[in-house]
């Protein structure tokens, strides 16, 4: 099995129109395009994106395995329950995947989405009572536990070595036959809204890949693409950048729109076509349809906030919806930039001024900015911190859109990668991790002088993480949330020496976005210029913390490139993120007042950071 097929010159596709608009271009790959596309894999090859062949069959017999234990089990379910035998004879279940290894861009050690799809006499409360009893039992399984409560309920286990999560749906029908195709709209009808969210993962999956003009060459480019994202740091649809699914379907549109071209071209035309794409105008793989099934679909006509998404891309499966909808204001400047500079990066490699390793190589995040916002989460215990550190990530995308509100901040730029942070205390144990924030300040008017009091962003922020904390029943004593900054020379005192020092040859540092060349403000160590933030903010599990409004102006500047074909309205900015319930909960908010409460009491110091 070839991992990394490559289309030959001159095999042309059928004149056909893919996706909502016709081709910009049905060129056929020349020679050179094909010894690219070579080049690429083999530059893709020591990254392990793709599995060996002995690790892919092993997935493949852990699936089989599976899929087998799903059809026992239904089998014993209905026998329990006294169908006829009629149906017990063909009343099936099946085990399907989505997500990277249903696309084919898996890398070594992925996870495996998979769905589990029943009749309609079994239920999910099944699902997470007898079956989860059947893996149990299993001794390949390992690290199993069950998310019932999650927006889309999941088991989670470690098959044969292999992690994998497992969805639950079932349809209203007496039997799953083997050839079932859930591409269909009609099985939607009559499923509760779990059932249908359970199913979305496999049904925008399949559409994807019929959607494509030619799959082993989606296929390639997406990997490239993926990698080119992680190594980037813009892969993260949890802090506002674009996750797995959104990226599969740029560049399947880039393939629709270039439905012969093999991948070094489809990769070069990828950064052609997004870096000038007129965000908000959504990218599209194919044209809404309404089902009448009453289920909730993007449509910017309809709904008003669906107005307000900056870099709207669409699901092709029903219900459709934005993929992307965690995208900020400085979340999509920075894509934007990464577009570009990809752009010239791939028109040196198609003119052999460069190679494709020159696209994978890392910026230097740490020496891009001179201000940096430090996000600090511990915990006391390993589970805790687990749980801990996956909220606080799930909500940084909120401090940010804080953040992009101020006056005199023209960027926030969160960093994905997380880092082991130090211990507060060496002698005690405790679990920390720490996220790193970009900024990019705006030169105040008639004055060479700043000061910003980011004292009620962070507040804020650390309200919103203890209020779902402590609603959802997760918080701890112990468990803490901090935030600083930090000069750019100053990062060393929290980040190792090898983070600090990673470059790319074609080095940024001192480079600004291009958006921003006007309004940047650079200010030099030991001006009169300030940045306030709270020397600590650390939450205690009676609640999160209260504070005090302050008055804030938004300017925000939106960049926009040349029309392509597709043509949907407009969004509009982006809305106010509204402030966090303030429940009642003591914060000192100098070093010598202190706000009393009955079952606690917390320090605070405040401190302004001159810069």
């Amino acid at each position: 099995m070839m991992p990394f097929p490559v289309t030959t010159q001159g095999t042309q596709q059928p004149a056909k129109r893919y996706g909502i608009s016709s081709p910009i271009s049905l060129a056929v790959p020349k020679e050179t395009d094909c010894l690219l596309t070579q080049r690429l894999i083999d530059t893709l090859r020591p990254f392990g994106v793709v599995e060996e062949e002995e690790e892919l069959q092993r997935r493949i017999l852990v699936l089989e395995k599976l899929n087998n234990l799903v059809k026992e089990w239904i089998r014993e379910i209905s026998e329990s329950k006294s169908l006829p035998q009629s149906i017990l004879e063909n009343v099936g279940g099946k085990i399907f995947t989505f997500g990277s290894y249903r696309l084919g861009v898996y890398t070594t050690g992925a996870d495996i989405d998979a769905l589990c799809i029943a009749p309609r006499h079994v239920d999910r409360s099944d699902f997470f009572t007898s079956f989860y009893a059947k893996l149990k039992l299993q001794e390949e399984v390992k690290d199993l536990r069950a998310v019932e409560e999650a927006f889309v309920p999941v088991i989670k286990l470690c098959f044969d070595g292999i992690k994998i999560d497992i969805l639950f749906a079932r349809l209203a029908l007496q039997t799953i036959p083997e050839d079932l195709d859930l591409r269909d709209d009609s099985l939607l009808k009559n499923l509760d809204i779990r059932c249908i969210r359970s199913l979305n993962g496999c049904r925008v999956t399949g559409e994807i890949l019929h959607l494509v003009p030619n799959i082993d060459n989606f296929r390639l480019t997406l990997r490239a693409i993926k990698l080119w994202a992680k190594c980037h740091n813009i892969y993260s649809n949890t802090l506002g950048f674009l996750g797995g699914v959104s990226w599969a379907m740029l560049v399947a549109r880039t393939c629709q729109l270039y439905p012969n071209a093999v991948a070094s071209t489809l990769v070069q035309k990828f950064f052609l076509v997004f870096s000038a794409w007129e965000w908000p105008n959504p990218v599209l793989l194919k044209e809404p349809e309404e089902r009448n099934l009453n289920l909730p679909v993007w449509d910017p006509r309809v709904n008003p906030s669906d107005r307000c998404h900056l870099m709207p891309i669409i699901t092709p499966a029903y219900p459709q919806q934005n993929s992307t909808y965690n995208v900020s204001v400085s979340t999509r400047m920075v894509m934007i930039e990464e577009f570009k500079q990809g752009l010239a990066i791939t028109d040196e490699i198609l003119l052999s001024k460069a190679e494709w390793s020159k696209l994978f190589e890392t910026p230097s995040f740490f020496q891009k900015y001179k201000h940096y916002i430090v996000l600090l989460a511990s915990a006391p215990t390993e589970k805790q911190h687990l749980e801990w550190v996956g909220l606080v990530e799930s909500k940084i995308r909120i401090l940010v859109g804080s953040l992009e509100k101020n006056e005199f901040i023209t960027l926030a730029h969160v960093n994905p990668q997380s880092f082991p942070a130090p211990k507060e205390n060496p002698d005690k144990e405790e679990f920390c991790t720490m996220w790193v924030i970009g900024l990019v300040l705006k030169k105040p008017e008639n004055s060479e002088i700043l000061s910003i009091d980011l004292t009620y962003d962070i507040q804020s922020f650390t309200d919103t993480v203890c209020s779902q904390a402590i609603n959802s029943k997760m918080f701890e004593t112990g468990m803490k949330i901090a935030a600083m900054h930090l000069r750019r020379e100053e990062l060393h005192q929290l980040l190792p020496h090898h983070v600090l020092q990673e470059k790319k040859a074609h080095s940024t540092e001192g480079r600004k976005l291009t958006d921003l060349n006007d309004s940047s403000f650079d200010l030099s160590a030991g001006g009169e210029n300030s940045i306030s933030v709270p020397s600590s903010t650390s939450t205690m599990k009676t609640g999160p913390l209260i504070s005090s409004s302050q008055g804030r102006n938004r300017n925000t500047s939106e960049s926009s490139g040349a029309a392509l074909n597709e043509s949907i309205p407009h969004a509009v900015s982006q809305p106010a993120i509204a402030p966090s319930p303030k429940p009642m909960v003591t914060r000192v908010v100098s070093s010598t007042c202190l706000i009393s409460h009955p079952d606690l009491q917390e320090t605070q110091q405040q401190t302004y950071l001159i810069l």
